[in-house]
């Protein structure tokens, strides 16, 4: 039997639909993917193949745009906004910006992993201390008012470079769905002095039949109300910080369970396509209400959400808005602890 679900953290609904499990283009095992291209710009060794980089986190020994790195950052070669145009607004009936902003590839690793689930802790660590740098640095250019940080991995979920690396787009404005999550999470706040998605991890962990693993003050679980058959966010009831303010030890303790749950997803579906999201805070005064900025730790929880593209949306999906998911959140969740890690 179908339940059309309401999604308190995205003000949307869901239809969990186990009987469209059997439809044919539900893939949960790929074959594993295989590693083979010495042309990746991506690769140690092939700095001159990619734009000068803007960060990286380096062995001490290393120099800039040469091997030695655990992370490296550089500007898109296909950018979808550059930070060197201008910042111009037009109006009118054809009301345009200039295309303004920021769009910057992180890759992970030096090694020619293709999959996340391949990483290891330490690679985690760099990966989150080097998202922490680029979006503090970015904060202060008062022209950026929103950033987006996301993965694609595998041709389903958008891909189009096998080496694993991690996307930056920084805008000058806020897209209206952010916007109005933030407008949403503030006035919870206002009304109940605690963050939506504490209330909700709050009650996942009292129900207990979504969560996955927990690891310090963090908490993997499958929401109530999953978009995506499998779909994972990891985030905590405590407020440790956004993105850019994470302590050190939050990011060491945040390390192995995202590793440990990529890992418990892979164990399930095998080699699998997923889109992940980190979130992010809003950056400027005058972007969004007056006064959430003061409060933005209470107000919000830094979390990274997972999304398995294991099963294709259709023309309902695109026309209502309204997302049909054929695993249950319940039974993903009691899958994913069955298994081990390793």
């Amino acid at each position: 039997m179908s339940e059309i679900r309401y999604d308190r953290l995205h003000d949307t609904h869901v239809i969990i639909a186990p009987e469209r499990l059997h439809r044919p283009d539900c893939n949960f095992a790929e074959p594993e993917k295989k590693v083979v291209d010495e042309q990746c710009p991506f690769y140690e060794g092939h700095e001159s193949m990619t734009p000068p980089e803007i960060f990286a986190i380096r062995k001490p020994s290393s120099f800039k745009n040469e091997a030695g790195w655990q992370t490296r950052v550089v500007p898109n070669l296909y950018k979808a906004v550059q930070i060197e145009a201008p910042l111009q607004h037009h109006y009118g009936l054809f009301e345009h910006l200039e295309g303004f902003g920021a769009h910057e590839v992180i890759i992970d690793t030096p090694e020619h992993h293709t999959s996340m689930t391949q990483w290891s802790e330490e690679n985690v660590i760099h990966w989150l201390k080097t998202l922490r740098a680029r979006v503090a640095d970015l904060r202060g250019d008062h022209r950026i008012a929103y950033i987006s940080l996301f993965k694609n991995e595998g041709t389903e979920a958008g891909s189009t470079q096998q080496h694993s690396h991690t996307q930056l787009i920084g805008l000058p404005i806020i897209p209206k769905v952010e916007r109005e999550a933030y407008q949403r999470s503030y006035n919870h706040y206002k009304h109940h002095a605690n963050a939506i998605l504490e209330t909700v991890l709050a009650h996942e962990e009292e129900d207990g039949q979504r969560i996955v693993a927990k690891q310090g003050d963090f908490t993997a679980f499958c929401p109530y109300a999953s978009a995506y058959p499998f779909e994972v966010i990891i985030s905590s009831t405590k407020a440790l910080g956004q993105v850019d303010t994470l302590s050190d030890e939050s990011i060491e303790s945040l390390a192995p369970l995202l590793l440990i749950t990529l890992k418990k997803l892979k164990k399930q579906l095998g080699c699998f396509d997923f889109n992940l999201s980190v979130s992010t805070p809003p950056l400027q005064e005058g972007t969004v209400e007056h006064g959430l900025l003061a409060c933005v730790d209470e107000a919000f929880r830094f979390e990274i959400r997972i999304m398995p593209r294991i099963y294709k949306h259709g023309g309902f999906e695109q026309t209502t808005g309204v997302i049909i998911n054929p695993v249950t959140p319940e039974l993903a969740a009691a899958l994913l602890r069955e298994h081990d890690y390793v």
